[in-house]
């Protein structure tokens, strides 16, 4: 892929949900100088298009993806050991009135609801982060089927220009099998059969064993 075009965004590979959301194709890219300024254009893109999804994201998804980061910090373990010692120590204490005496079951119902709801949270907020990352998988597979695409068009474009050089090698029969396009869908075959005959070969060790 050559630079300028590597420079350039994607905004429809990557679908986002929850409505339109700012373009980042209609901003005006200066041309780079030099390799870095390649590079921190390309991370510039990708930055406003995870800003992007981020703005697409509906209020459930903010809700869940919030309570799921605020559960996996160390602020949430003390807060629980602060509550739950407290609330043990109170009720134990000899001489005091105690509304949830041992073996606590208040306590144990409110945290058996805490954690279904904490729960479902979580599987929401691995929901939208699955979403997400199945958009990114789609934009690296276009990147490289364009990629691809690019590098046999090149190679033929290599391999006339050699000819009219008078330098081509026609006996190399590689070249010839490189120019010609992938087909992804061979390519899943392939890995398809392969997966098959992995699980035969498996299934067959397990019988013998």
């Amino acid at each position: 892929m050559t630079a300028a075009s590597a420079t350039q965004p994607a905004p429809h590979a990557l679908p986002l949900e929850g409505g339109p959301a700012p373009s980042v194709a209609d901003k005006d890219y200066r041309s780079p100088q030099s390799v870095d300024d390649v590079t921190a254009q390309n991370v510039r893109v990708m930055r406003e298009l995870e800003h992007a999804a981020m703005l697409r994201r509906t209020m459930a998804d903010r809700v869940a993806c919030f309570v799921a980061t605020f559960c996996g910090t160390m602020t949430f373990v003390w807060i629980h050991v602060v509550l739950f010692g407290v609330w043990i120590a109170f009720n134990s204490v000899p001489g005091l009135q105690h509304p949830d005496p041992f073996p606590f079951t208040f306590l144990t119902l409110m945290v058996s609801l805490e954690a279904i709801f904490l729960s479902a949270f979580i599987l929401i907020s691995q929901n939208y982060e699955m979403r997400l990352t199945e958009r990114r998988s789609q934009l690296d597979l276009q990147i490289n089927l364009l990629s691809e695409q690019e590098n046999t068009k090149m190679l033929s474009l290599l391999e006339q220009i050699a000819r009219k050089l008078g330098v081509a090698d026609n006996d190399d029969p590689t070249v010839k099998v490189l120019e010609e396009a992938t087909r992804p869908e061979r390519l899943v075959e392939q890995i398809e059969r392969a997966y098959r005959a992995d699980a035969r070969d498996e299934e067959a060790g397990t019988k013998l064993d």
